[in-house]
């Protein structure tokens, strides 16, 4: 239970978002820029090759301007027993090898088909004399082939002993294959350790990010709700420790000048209470039962007042939720998981500023003011008063509203107030647990049209001897300290002031079913 709630929690939600971000964006960074490394580290090596061939062509430039092919021989062989270099030659302008790393190419003529004359010769394309490269995997090794072309010079179509022709560009290739294997290796250590510094990033970061949102979320909501808890339970004495300049501390400075007021108006009423106590002590034992209902009653109303008060206190700060809410929807994709979680956050605060607006129109002081009034629209205010607190959590309400009943002329509110005192009445007999069924209907009786609500619950009913006085001031049959007996008489008063009546179907065992017939206009 207690990891299914840590899973559930704001931090949780807001480390997991934030970490898949994260991981993506890790990755795809990596990938960028590791393609972007192995493309630059390619590059240099084919800058490389291209420097090789050039080195092998000024190593060769003195012995092929005298002629001495053995010091030319030699030089071919030096430069390719190199490590990385697995062959150079040097090829005429006929395509026959005359110098080779590997003396037994030397002399054999090349393909026209290999790789090194297709690179340079094609049937639609004039030949091409510029330096050539690729790349060609052999076995696990990937390999570099470099091709430069020997060109004519002064030097050698003025020389003596040289017979090539002045309009001759090209005198020959030098071909040198080198290998990337060392390259191979250091692209995989390469992808090995930034893997590794990716991982260990990620892994700082994250309990880093765990460590600041428990810090300044996880934390702070855990002790308003222990808070809240404590207050609920009667401790008033509860204060919240937050110092944070946020909205959680400036709900935390809330939370405590809400529990400092209803301490100090509780022990007002205390006061009070006790104080008129001692004044009509010595009155008749009557007199005192009927004042001790009335300062109970009072009471009451007392705490209903400041019940609004502490609700149009909570409407300003949901209003503000829903504000921001609505802001921070618009930076999150349509289908996104964080915009359905804001849609429940306005959807839960809007849900919470209507009850409490609910409230404050239950508990606004009026005078009795009739208007035309939906019946249905009455009942289901009411619904919305009681429905979301915890007595009645375990109460099943059913409904059955006839569609089109005729308007009243009536006061809502006091009607309303009769509403609650039955929905309250029924859920004090089932003992809070139970099925309650409220049904509107127009009926026809003696030629007169009514308007019909029932309210029906599954309670132990009401004994017989009970039912003559259960419209009489100060009458209950609830505990001492659960009722005052006033609910049901004030409620005859209201009904009888709108020209209607109150009809009782009770049966032991079986549960209690109040009719209110009112009039249409």
């Amino acid at each position: 239970m207690h990891f299914r709630h840590y899973l559930n929690s704001l931090s949780t939600k807001l480390f997991i978002a934030i970490g898949i971000l994260m991981v993506f964006g890790s990755i795809v960074f990596g990938y960028f820029l590791f393609t972007h490394l192995e493309k630059t580290f390619v590059n240099n090596s084919i800058n490389f090759g291209h420097s090789f061939s050039d080195l092998v062509n000024r190593s060769t430039h003195y012995g092929m301007l005298t002629a001495q092919g053995s010091i030319i021989q030699e030089t071919i062989e030096s430069i390719g027993s190199a490590e990385g270099v697995k062959n150079v030659r040097v090829f005429n302008s006929k395509g026959k090898i005359t110098y080779s790393s590997n003396q037994e190419d030397i002399g054999t003529m090349v393909d026209q088909n290999s790789p090194i004359c297709t690179s340079c010769h094609s049937v639609t394309e004039h030949p091409k004399d510029t330096p050539s490269s690729s790349i060609s995997r052999i076995g696990q090794a990937r390999m570099l082939n470099i091709v430069k072309p020997i060109y004519n010079e002064p030097a050698c179509y003025t020389a003596d002993c040289h017979i090539h022709h002045e309009d001759q560009r090209v005198l020959g290739l030098i071909e040198a294959d080198l290998s990337l294997a060392q390259l191979d290796a250091d692209i995989r250590n390469q992808r090995i350790a930034m893997a590794l510094y990716v991982a260990g990033f990620l892994f700082v970061i994250s309990i880093s990010l765990f460590s600041i949102l428990r810090r300044l979320v996880s934390r702070p909501v855990s002790l308003l709700t222990e808070g809240m808890e404590k207050v609920a339970g009667g401790d008033l004495d509860s204060r919240l420790k937050i110092e944070t300049q946020d909205e959680i501390g400036a709900l935390a400075q809330a939370f405590n000048a809400m529990t400092y007021d209803l301490k100090k108006a509780k022990k007002e009423l205390l006061d009070w209470g006790h104080d008129l106590e001692k004044k009509v002590q010595d009155e008749a034992e009557q007199i005192k039962e009927a004042h001790s209902q009335m300062i109970h009653s009072e009471k009451l109303a007392s705490l209903g007042r400041m019940a609004a008060g502490v609700a149009h206190e909570i409407n300003s700060p949901l209003t503000g939720i829903v504000t921001f809410g609505h802001l921070l929807r618009e930076k999150f994709p349509s289908g996104s998981q964080e915009l359905e979680d804001i849609n429940v956050i306005i959807e839960q605060a809007n849900r919470c500023s209507a009850i409490i607006k609910g409230l404050l129109g239950f508990a606004r002081a009026s005078s009795s003011e009739k208007t035309s009034v939906n019946i249905n629209d009455v009942v289901t205010s009411t619904l919305n008063i009681v429905r979301n607190k915890a007595d009645f959590f375990d109460i099943q309400f059913i409904t059955d509203f006839a569609d089109h009943l005729p308007l009243l002329s009536a006061d809502a509110s006091q009607l309303q107030q009769v509403f609650l005192n039955m929905i309250m009445n029924a859920t004090d007999a089932m003992e809070k647990v139970g099925t309650m069924k409220i049904v509107t209907r127009s009926i026809h009786e003696q030629k007169e049209h009514l308007v019909e609500i029932e309210f029906s619950d599954t309670g132990p009913g009401i004994r017989d001897e009970d039912i003559p006085k259960l419209f009489e001031p100060f009458f209950t049959t609830k505990p001492v300290g659960k009722g005052t007996g006033l609910g049901l008489a004030v409620s005859h008063g209201i009904i009888q002031e709108h020209g209607g009546e109150i009809l009782l179907k009770t049966e032991l065992g079986e549960g209690t079913s109040f009719f209110i017939r009112l009039p249409v206009n």
